[in-house]
């Protein structure tokens, strides 16, 4: 069976708002630095929510658990300059304990309100048997939580209806991006942005500097991914699975 074709992103026009959703600080970096970069460069107006305190991360025993907390939101305060995003909302839920709960999607609902977003981009609620590291449970929890905020609750004037106390009124999000799906419908060729991609990486010093062979692995995803959108060679790209929602 051949394998289905993937199609360019439609990138949105100058001025209309990205709201990221990721469970972890360098998530996004890892998944759609590339891409980010791009929206940024095209004027597009990127907000990042990062949901756990990502303290679990690192190899460095000798570092305490406070301390990598303050360390995860430092650098990927750093990684988003690199980019040009400078809008980061921390929820700051414990790393590893994230599940489908209401209280995380009135969160969600909450960020959505705010920001008004014209595109979602979070993680694929779905299962990725081919790259386990994508398919974090916090990653999945957090995607399908996002997903709900989406629909029905966002755009719903009876969902968390004191919400609209705080002047948060209902907001449709009409696309969405997920990373890390099993069988994903878009591509984005970053190639040009990919020293940027690698300077966002380089930020999260605490969960990259272990990693001798960054470069040659994420090269090699993005590699795929553009052999997979049937890139020429040595083109690159970060790929998506897109929902209009």
């Amino acid at each position: 069976m051949s394998s289905p074709v993937l199609t360019p992103l439609e990138f949105p026009k100058s001025g209309t708002k990205v709201l990221v959703i990721t469970a972890h600080p360098d998530d996004i970096d890892f998944g759609a630095a590339g891409t980010i970069a791009t929206l940024v460069k095209n004027g597009i107006d990127v907000t990042y929510c990062i949901t756990t305190d990502g303290h679990q991360g690192g190899e460095d025993a000798s570092i305490t658990r406070d301390e990598m907390r303050k360390i995860r939101r430092s650098e990927q305060s750093a990684a988003g300059k690199v980019l040009g995003v400078e809008k980061i909302h921390y929820l700051g839920k414990d790393d590893g304990s994230i599940v489908p709960t209401l209280e995380l999607r009135e969160d969600f609902v909450r960020m959505i309100r705010k920001v008004q977003p014209d595109i979602l981009i979070t993680q694929s609620p779905e299962r990725n048997w081919q790259r386990m590291p994508a398919s974090h449970p916090d990653h999945m929890a957090v995607g399908e939580v996002a997903v709900q905020a989406v629909y029905p609750d966002a755009r719903n004037q009876f969902a968390y209806p004191h919400l609209l106390n705080e002047g948060l009124e209902p907001w449709s999000v009409p696309t969405i991006w997920l990373l890390g799906h099993p069988s994903p419908s878009h591509y984005s060729e970053i190639t040009e942005n990919v020293e940027l991609k690698f300077a966002a990486l380089d930020a999260h010093i605490s969960q990259t500097a272990q990693m001798d062979d960054l470069r040659e692995r994420v090269t090699g995803w993005m590699s795929m991914g553009a052999k997979a959108a049937k890139l020429p060679e040595g083109k690159l790209a970060e790929l998506f699975f897109v929902v209009n929602a």
